[in-house]
């Protein structure tokens, strides 16, 4: 498991390019952290590395983003963290999502973790509250 200091926004680039570069076959990514851990920030730096073309934001009120790519691939961005129970990302469908061979990035997983692949690489961020930065594990 790495465990990665992150001290400003701008580190977190190369991380992205690190996550991805070390799982290169994986597609679904659980990120877990409070609220306010940058969550959606690394998201973002990971779509831009895998050249989304669309706006990338928080799919706090729809639970679902769907963007595309350069190259015309869809990328899932999931927010679980309204949702009462996990049988709710069944009427999600979520299964059509997590099995579709696309990149799934998932916020609020540990709302849904009982449905999550065995082979989910988990993204655990904490805040420092010495310096305000980031460690990132995974």
């Amino acid at each position: 498991m790495n465990n990665l200091k992150v001290n400003s926004v701008s580190e977190l680039d190369a991380l992205a390019q690190k996550l991805l570069n070390e799982h290169p076959k994986a597609r679904i990514f659980a990120f877990f952290g409070e609220m306010g851990a940058g969550k959606t920030t690394f998201i973002k730096a990971l779509c831009s590395h895998l050249k989304v073309i669309d706006n990338v934001a928080s799919p706090t009120f729809s639970l679902i983003n769907e963007y595309r790519t350069d190259s015309g691939f869809l990328v899932y961005h999931f927010d679980f963290y309204r949702i009462k129970k996990f049988e709710e990302a069944f009427d999600l469908g979520y299964e059509d999502y997590f099995y579709s061979g696309a990149y799934c990035f998932i916020e609020w997983p540990e709302l849904i973790e009982p449905l999550l692949p065995e082979d989910t690489i988990q993204v655990r961020i904490s805040i420092n509250e010495s310096d305000g930065s980031r460690t990132f594990s995974f």
